[in-house]
């Protein structure tokens, strides 16, 4: 069994910001659908969506510089409920986010699927940086970037960022994250911490002085000195980029399961000028009912 995990907020965000949408209100919303009946049509067989439902986190109470709804278009904040009630509507499990992100959702769903012996694989469908702290050396969770369609393993994230996937906090942590709204250490950056973690692995494990270090660098001197002043930052900042398990998501596999749309999802997509989906969602139905081979995604 494979389980696909979907990252409901950036699938929003591209299909509205996308050239060709034409309806500013709900096209995104009926884009997301699209999106996720396409997976089935391709095979995939359980699957759950994550979304934002709230931009603000917990993390905003960490750091106050942290992320908000600011600046979104109204149009598309307003279809945050829209795709979640569509989604339901169609067959697909959902999960709101309010206290955490719908990064910790993928994130804890992630690592309780792929403790389940008849999980095979478990695919994060998003490109986002933060959830590479999640992919195993096992293989048995990757992210997949559905757009490209490029699947990143263990191996693809150290070739991208220099460090192992459990190091990724660490990593974000010292060169920060603009578009999460954490600025990192001064002076480090995707070069020097990959250098440093590569073979430290973890902020606790960094040296204070720079003459204790087992990396040679250029500029060490000034980077330690940055680190040892401002550690607990640092560490601080480790703490908001870590993916957190506690965000509730499901009980069971099951839930995952997709059987086909609501009686409901009919009237909905009237609603919302998404009558053609309706059809494909039936088919899917129908293929998945005969156990007939998946249509290419």
């Amino acid at each position: 069994m494979r389980i696909h995990l979907v990252d409901g907020t950036y699938e929003l965000f591209r299909y509205h910001f996308s050239p060709g949408n034409r309806d500013s209100e709900r096209g995104a919303a009926r884009g997301v659908v699209h999106s996720m009946l396409r997976l089935v049509e391709g095979g995939a067989t359980h699957l759950g969506v994550a979304t934002d439902g709230v931009i603000e986190s917990f993390r905003n109470e960490l750091w106050p510089g942290y992320k908000t709804g600011e600046g979104v278009p109204p149009e598309l904040m307003a279809q945050f409920p829209l795709v979640e009630e569509a989604l339901a509507a169609a067959g697909f499990c959902v999960w709101p986010m309010v206290e955490y992100e719908a990064d910790d959702a993928l994130g804890a769903a992630a690592r309780k699927a792929a403790d389940d012996p008849s999980v095979e694989q478990v695919l994060i469908c998003t490109p986002d940086k933060d959830l590479a702290q999640c992919v195993t050396a096992d293989g048995r969770i990757v992210q997949y970037d559905r757009r490209r369609q490029k699947l990143i393993d263990h191996d693809a994230v150290v070739d991208k960022f220099g460090v192992p996937p459990a190091s990724i906090p660490d990593y974000l942590a010292l060169v920060g994250d603009t578009a999460d709204g954490f600025p990192g250490l001064v002076g480090w950056g995707a070069r020097s911490a990959a250098a440093v973690l590569g073979h430290y692995r973890h902020l606790e494990n960094i040296p204070d002085a720079v003459g204790q270090w087992e990396v040679s660098l250029r500029g060490s001197a000034k980077l330690a000195a940055t680190l040892a002043e401002n550690r607990e930052l640092a560490l601080l900042f480790r703490r908001v980029a870590t993916i957190c398990d506690r965000a509730p998501t499901f009980a069971a596999l099951q839930e995952l399961a997709w059987s086909g749309p609501a009686p409901e999802f009919p009237d909905l997509m009237g609603k919302m000028g998404g009558e053609h989906l309706v059809e494909r969602a039936q088919k899917a139905k129908a293929r998945k009912h005969h156990d007939l081979p998946p249509r290419s995604a």
